[in-house]
């Protein structure tokens, strides 16, 4: 068990701060429904634009290698599986067509499709836009109360994509992102179940943040949804060195279920099979290089060169915004003029909003617009237009006047001002944001890019939340009078981006923000809060830091008075040390932290240091601080008040620190069910990638236990597609190298050590529950490669010891395994004299505490009593080392000559071992079960023994003394004496002679088993 990182409340510390700190919710994204009410159409304009429109082209050429991509992914999606598909390629590759034509395909299998793209005002701050998209589109196909069905009732949280939905909920918890991402996952697994299922997110190069980690959410945990593909398609040119979505399409490209293509350009065959589809004729000669060499084989170029009459446009230029601008140049002027309107206003632009700054009447509108959308520049999608390639909408908002520029985006901010109606719900604060900006109104900039922040908190949408308070903080200096403009200090943003920062993951950042806070407030109570902020982070990211920054927030905050803010910090500061070597600092503070808990009436973090002194104590010894009671009953205590205040947290906590007791007390069975029911809880409440995923390794180390191997590398596997923090992969990782290591799967166990080695390397000394447990998978994976002396090296580190109640829970199966790998006493020495230092802890370290004993008796040459050790791990029902111990029971049995008991000890272990499919010792056990049975063959016969006629037959087959005594489990002298025996009984020299003299003889079986240690 691993203690866990706390710290304030986000909620309970803002509503202390920013006075009713609230927000526009609903819906953020394009390509929706007018409000109810109004008619959004009243003129018939897109209606009728859309019949006369010529659309999207339908030609696709030279895509059958991406088109067997897509289709072999569906083929297993069909099949009940779950793929990815990343589509890459410059713009103007054909990635959408190439996607229309695998959507038209997919739909004719069965599947149902959603779509959503994302949008370039994203990255200004519209969160989650591709995915109010495929939602809007799902409440039109099934109504918002079939969408509720699918998601069990619990649809209020999809109301922060849409208001259709209700008020957003919230428990002031701040984790409303990862609620909402498994919310998104459970709606997707129900559609699922009904039939083939594709979603396709486009232009993700233009994602904001939080659509990022959501489809990163949803792409991992493909293993937790069947019949699911997801396409992905994005410019591979707009990937520079520092964009954002390189390192992610980087990791999911290594994922077993995710397939990346990138899509090419057209050979000069393509390029004139695609120029004839598109005139319906053969193209003139010599017009297809010509049209090769200009468009490079991009089709998007292709159809842009081509005038009317097949001919390539020479007037065009030659650069890539010249050239999407021809098309442009040549409509009207006024539909020129419209365009260049419709491009400042994003890559899809609502009808009302157009018309309202353009300024035009719907007759004058549908006229200007109609040649747009015939000759393929605009494209009507529902109520609203998009350029045909949002290269065309850059190029024409590019080549507007610096004046222009700035005229335009103010018009569209006046006018949004005016009538926030003209966009979907949960948009409006965004596109402010983003058009006061463009204009450089940096006042109402600063005022918009505040609002927007609130919205994208409203929404769990963090990351852009920071961005928007960043522009705030960075907008501050330039803006007079910031602070009663947005009726808030700097200081008070710059505690907010804080939170931005910590619950949206970016710890680098809000490092870096708290500090500059701290640099800008005096405030005791405002320090002190910051610092245990960055404390937290700091600790987070494995950096020192961390103890001083939670010391000196302690230090500001006086312990006279007792007040509710001194017991939350030294509840954090105990928290911290629990997982730190500070054990007795830590004990003085939960101390001090319940003392300040109770005077003042804070049972939050009463409960909180409840929960950490749980862990402080001895559960085996059941003695507990003055006042506190036994391990149990503190942990219960502090879960009654958990409970009682409804605290999420607190309770998953609790969970953990259960699940780890009893793992201790040998009842895994138990402690598989209080993990599963705290990862239930976490995953009802939002929170399985984090708290989830740290029950998971509990509930994982217990199955495992309980010789449950697959459930638990299902466990493990589920855990792992979440993304969880990289202190939880890393103990996840290594559970599944002990697995790994147990069923001879070495690839595995070396993953796992390299996974846990990159995190667990600063914890030296530190966090010794994640430390030990790598040096117990490298010690036993060395000695497993017959490598016993870098077994030994491997253990080192842990001789010395450490002060913390679980040191013993850790050390003694690794000092087992050392035990294992010693041959000779003094080898055996330093491991016995940290034995000594260290006590016995429940019945699971007393079954470790024999396996060592066993080990050492072999040594110095006294019984080991295996017999006990296997009781002992039967006790508490752990069947891999007690198969181990039979087998070694057995081997000792066959050394004193009771080969029928050991024939017993061997079918049991046999039987135990089949069931794990433990290969490597199920290979041993059946090794040792042919040897003694190849013993029985033997008869005496010319005066030699039972035991000579054995060593006999495997002298006879080549073995050395050495060889024979590990077959026959005696030791090499004993094996020395026995040949001589034979040697003189038999009346030769040598142990050739001795060897023909037995086959002479027919002292040997008629059909020998050769020789095998």
């Amino acid at each position: 068990m691993r203690a866990e990182t706390g710290g304030i409340g986000r909620r309970t510390e803002r509503g202390a701060l920013d006075g009713g700190w609230g927000g526009l919710g609903g819906e953020s994204a394009a390509g929706t429904r007018a409000p109810r009410g109004r008619t959004s159409d009243p003129a018939g304009i897109l209606r009728n634009v859309s019949m006369e429109m010529g659309g999207m082209s339908t030609v696709l050429v030279g895509r059958q290698t991406e088109l067997d991509v897509l289709d072999g992914a569906f083929a297993h999606v069909r099949s009940g599986a779950a793929r990815a598909v990343l589509l890459g390629g410059e713009a103007g590759i054909g990635k959408t067509r190439l996607v229309e034509e695998f959507s038209a395909k997919a739909r004719a299998g069965g599947a149902r499709l959603l779509l959503g793209g994302c949008l370039e005002l994203g990255v200004d701050g519209f969160p989650f836009a591709p995915f109010t998209a495929i939602l809007r589109q799902l409440v039109r196909e099934l109504g918002a109360e079939g969408v509720a069905e699918l998601v069990g009732g619990r649809a209020s949280g999809l109301a922060r994509l849409l208001p259709e939905f209700g008020e957003p909920d919230g428990d002031g918890s701040g984790h409303h992102q990862a609620r909402l991402f498994e919310l998104v996952l459970t709606l997707l697994d129900r559609l699922a179940r009904q039939g083939p299922l594709v979603l396709v997110i486009e232009d993700a190069h233009w994602a904001d943040r939080s659509s990022r980690d959501l489809l990163a959410f949803l792409v991992r945990n493909l293993g937790a949804v069947a019949a699911l593909m997801i396409v992905v398609t994005y410019r591979a040119d707009e990937l520079h060195r520092g964009h954002p979505l390189r390192p992610l399409l980087a990791e999911l490209d290594r994922l077993e279920r995710v397939a990346r293509h990138e899509v090419g350009r057209l050979t000069r065959q393509e390029v004139g099979e695609l120029m004839t589809r598109l005139r319906g004729a053969e193209p003139e000669g010599g017009r297809v290089e010509e049209f090769f060499i200009r468009s490079e084989g991009n089709p998007l170029f292709v159809e842009a060169l081509m005038d009317a009459d097949g001919s390539i446009a020479c007037e065009l230029p030659e650069s890539l915004r010249d050239l999407l601008l021809a098309g442009v140049e040549r409509l009207p002027e006024e539909t020129g003029e419209l365009l260049r309107v419709a491009s400042a206003g994003g890559a899809r632009i609502e009808h009302r909003l157009l018309a309202a700054v353009s300024g035009l009447d719907e007759r004058a509108l549908t006229r200007h617009l109609r040649p747009a959308v015939a000759g393929n520049v605009l494209v009507v999608e529902g109520e609203s237009y998009r350029f045909r390639h949002a290269l065309i909408r850059e190029a024409v908002h590019d080549d507007l006047m610096p004046g222009e520029h700035t005229r335009l985006h103010t018009r569209y901010a006046e006018v949004l001002e005016d009538d926030g109606t003209l966009v979907p719900p949960g948009r409006v604060a965004a596109e402010l944001a983003h058009h006061w900006y463009a204009a450089h109104n940096l006042e109402w900039a600063l005022i918009s890019a505040w609002k927007a922040g609130q919205e994208a908190d409203r929404a769990a949408a963090y990351a852009e939340e920071l961005r928007m308070l960043e522009r705030v903080l960075d907008l501050w200096e330039r803006v007079p009078d910031a602070e009663e403009k947005i009726g808030a200090t700097r200081t008070e943003v710059l505690r907010l981006a804080v939170c931005a920062a910590d619950w949206g993951g970016d710890s680098e950042r809000g490092i870096k923000l708290a500090s500059a806070a701290l640099r800008e407030t005096d405030d005791p109570l405002r320090r002190a809060w910051l610092l245990e902020q960055r404390g937290r982070l700091h600790h987070r990211l494995g950096r020192p830091d961390w103890l001083e920054d939670l010391q000196r927030a302690v230090e500001l905050v006086p312990a006279d008075p007792p007040s509710a803010e001194r017991a939350r910090m030294l509840a954090s500061l105990a928290q911290h040390l629990l997982n730190g070597s500070g054990i007795e600092m830590a004990r003085t503070a939960v101390k001090e932290a319940l003392d300040a808990a109770r005077m003042v009436g804070d049972r939050r973090s009463e409960a909180d240091a409840l929960l950490t002194l749980t862990c402080l104590l001895d559960e085996t010894k059941y003695e507990g601080e003055p006042g506190e009671g036994r391990p149990w009953e503190v942990l219960e205590r502090g879960e009654r008040i958990a409970e009682e205040l409804g605290a999420d947290q607190l309770l998953l906590r609790a969970a953990i620190n259960r699940s780890h007791m009893l793992e201790g007390a040998g009842r895994p069975a138990e402690a598989v069910e209080a993990a599963a029911r705290g990862i239930e809880r976490a995953k009802e409440i939002g929170l399985f990638r984090s708290r989830g995923s740290f029950l998971s390794i509990n509930l994982a180390e217990s199955l495992h236990s309980l010789g449950r191997w697959d459930e638990a590398q299902e466990v493990i596997d589920q855990a792992l597609e979440t993304d969880p923090p990289r202190a939880h992969k890393a103990c996840l990782v290594l559970l599944r190298g002990e697995i790994g290591l147990a069923r001879g799967e070495m690839e595995s166990a070396v993953r796992g050590l390299e996974v846990a080695y990159g995190f667990s390397r600063w914890v030296v000394d530190q966090r010794i529950q994640e430390h030990y447990p790598v040096l117990r998978l490298e010690a036993g994976l060395r000695l497993r490669q017959g490598d016993r002396r870098a077994a030994l090296a491997a253990l080192e580190p842990m001789l010395p010891g450490t002060n913390r109640p679980d040191d013993s829970r850790y050390a003694w199966p690794i000092l087992a395994i050392g035990a294992a790998a010693c041959a000779t006493e003094a080898e055996l020495e330093p491991l016995a004299a940290r034995v000594a230092r260290i006590i016995v802890r429940g019945p699971v370290q007393y079954a470790w505490s024999l396996v060592f004993q066993a080990e050492a008796a072999r040594i110095t040459g006294r019984d080991p009593r295996w017999d006990d050790v296997a009781a002992a791990w039967a006790d508490v029902h752990n069947p891999y080392p007690r198969a181990q111990a039979l087998c070694r029971a057995a081997e000792h049995d066959a050394m004193r000559g009771e080969r029928e008991r050991a024939a017993e000890r061997l079918a049991e272990a046999a039987a135990l071992a089949r069931d794990l499919r433990a290969a490597p010792l199920l290979g041993e056990i059946e090794d040792l079960a042919r040897r003694l049975g190849e013993g029985r063959r033997a008869t005496p016969s010319h005066g030699l023994t039972a035991r000579e006629l054995e060593v006999l037959e495997r002298l006879a087959e080549g073995g050395s003394n050495r060889e024979i005594a590990e077959a026959l489990f005696i030791s090499a002298k004993t094996a020395s004496v026995h040949v001589s025996n034979i040697l003189g009984k038999l009346g030769v020299s040598s142990r050739t002679e001795a060897a023909a003299a037995a086959r002479r003889l027919g002292l040997l079986p008629a059909d020998p088993v050769r020789f095998s240690a």
